[in-house]
C-alpha cells in the first residue's frame, strides 16, 4: 500500500501544532503508518520539518492566489485570504513557531514571496486610506500570521468556535488596523 504523503504531512502538523514535542513515533501513530515507513519517507524531524515547511509554503500560495489579493477593497481581499487560509491554518501555527526554520542562512525563499505578497496588501491599503499608516505592512503582517495561528490554537482547544475563526481574526485585526474617520 503506497503511503500518501499529503495525509501523512497534514496529520503531522495537527499533532506538532498541538505538541511541538511529539517524536517520531508520536507522528507515525497520529498519520496511520508505522514508524519504518515514516523513516522511509523522512530521515528525520528535519527533513519532516522541511517537508511541512514547503508543504505549507504551496498551501499558502495557493490560498493567496485564490482569495485574488489584487482585486477589490484591501477589507475584502483580506476577508478572502483568512478565509481561504483557515484549511492550513493548523499547519501555519506550527510553522510559525518553528525556530529552526527561521536561524541561519538556510531561510526558505517562500517566506519572502509570502511575506511581500501580504504586504503589499497592506500598502495599498494604505495607499487608498484604508489602513492605518503608523503601522507598517511588515508588522502588519506578522500580526495576520499571529492571528491566524493563535485562532487555529484556539479552536483545536476548543477556546473558540471553528465557525469563529474568521470573525475572529478580521474583526480584531481590522478594528486595529482600520483607518479610523476624523
Amino acid at each position: 500500500m503506497a503511503m500518501d504523503r499529503d495525509h501523512v504531512l497534514r496529520a503531522a502538523a495537527a499533532l506538532l501544532s498541538r505538541k511541538s514535542t511529539a517524536t517520531m513515533d508520536e507522528v507515525a501513530k497520529a498519520a496511520g503508518i508505522g514508524r519504518a515507513t515514516l523513516h522511509r519517507h523522512f530521515a528525520g524531524r528535519d527533513a519532516l520539518v522541511r517537508a511541512l515547511e514547503d508543504l505549507g509554503i504551496r498551501a499558502f500560495e495557493g490560498a493567496f492566489d485564490r482569495a485574488a489579493l489584487e482585486e477589490g477593497s484591501v477589507v475584502e481581499a483580506l476577508r478572502r485570504l483568512v478565509a481561504e487560509s483557515e484549511p492550513d491554518a493548523q499547519l501555519l501555527a506550527f510553522l510559525v513557531t518553528e525556530n529552526q526554520l527561521f536561524e541561519g542562512d538556510q531561510v526558505n525563499e517562500g517566506w519572502a514571496r509570502l511575506d511581500a505578497r501580504v504586504s503589499a496588501l497592506f500598502r495599498r491599503g494604505q495607499e487608498r486610506g484604508e489602513i492605518r499608516i503608523d503601522l507598517s505592512p511588515a508588522w502588519l503582517t506578522e500580526a495576520l500570521y499571529g492571528l491566524i495561528a493563535t485562532c487555529a490554537w484556539a479552536v483545536m482547544d476548543g477556546r473558540v468556535a471553528a465557525k469563529d475563526f474568521q470573525h475572529m481574526i478580521i474583526e480584531l485585526l481590522l478594528g486595529g488596523a482600520r483607518r479610523s474617520e476624523k
